[in-house]
């Protein structure tokens, strides 16, 4: 393998890595306060590209409003979700609202193929994304670069709102422990719905940029990215926001060198991320930086 294929290979991979390290953060934040894994996350995806593509498909606003959009939609949507079916089962059983979750998921996809229909929608990608440039003998389209800025830029305004606002300040003492922060004068419901909607955000703006890296859309086009963003968020250790990112990038880099130095098991690409969930929980089940938590009662 030529230097400039391995150079290619690494770009492809970080910028993979990157979208599963966005998207992954989402799933990390709301198992983080309230031990779900919202299996809904994955459609989340789905709906924000719909949306920003619906918007200049039919109604011809600009792009960057089209975008701007599909994430305020998206977070809304979100909040409601958690409103309506996961906050009248907040306490019952840990199992009920994980069959809550997945029926959500089944209900955003049917709902999709009835909506948006069952065939595959070109997405329209923006010049300014869409530009191909050469740079050491590697060709690299500008959503390649663009990508790993916003993850990077996202993360930090996500770290800053955790542990340096009053919100983040709530949202980990929430997270510490549910009962005492309702005792402490913390509206915890308000926290959960303000965490759904900011994971929400974040998904929505995966969700975009997905579309425009692989600019296909179908009803079940978040499927398998949410279960392999999901494995991230495991590889990293659930529940740590710079756990899900290194899961993130661990994951998209490991999937284009896998094809990249064995491309005989490039049908096998998906696989690689359930293998590697199932080598995570057998070896390190609290992942990288994950930490063992004693289960709520």
């Amino acid at each position: 393998m030529t230097l400039e294929l391995f150079l290619q290979h690494m770009v492809n991979g970080i910028s993979l890595g990157s979208l599963y390290a966005l998207i992954a953060i989402g799933y990390t934040m709301v198992y983080g306060i309230l031990r779900l894994i919202n299996f809904a996350h994955g459609d989340l995806i789905m709906i924000a590209a719909y949306i920003a593509f619906y918007s200049v498909a039919i109604f011809s606003i600009p792009w960057y409003l089209s975008f701007i959009i599909a994430v305020l939609f998206t977070m809304a949507l979100g909040i409601m979700i958690e409103r309506s079916a996961y906050k009248p089962l907040r306490s019952s059983p840990r199992i009920t609202v994980l069959i809550s979750a997945i029926g959500v998921s089944f209900l955003l996809q049917n709902l999709g193929i009835v909506i948006f229909g069952g065939r595959p929608k070109p997405f329209q990608v923006p010049e300014l994304f869409s530009k191909v440039y050469e740079i050491a003998g590697v060709n690299i389209v500008s959503i390649t670069f663009f990508i790993p800025i916003i993850t990077i830029v996202l993360l930090l305004g996500l770290i800053y709102l955790i542990n340096k606002t009053k919100v983040g300040m709530a949202m980990r003492a929430v997270a510490k422990d549910y009962d005492t922060s309702s005792l402490m004068g913390i509206d915890v419901n308000k926290i959960i719905s303000t965490t759904f909607g900011v994971g929400s955000g974040l998904a929505a703006v995966g969700g975009v940029m997905w579309s425009m890296k692989f600019p296909q859309l179908i009803p079940f086009m978040g499927v398998i990215p949410g279960l392999k963003c999901f494995i991230a968020a495991v590889v990293g250790g659930i529940g740590n926001i710079t756990g899900a990112v290194i899961g993130g990038f661990l994951l998209g880099l490991g999937e284009i060198l896998l094809v990249a130095f064995l491309p005989e098991l490039s049908g096998y690409r998906d696989a690689f991320a359930f293998i590697l969930l199932i080598l995570i929980l057998l070896l390190k089940p609290t992942g990288i930086m994950g930490e063992k938590i004693a289960e709520k009662v």
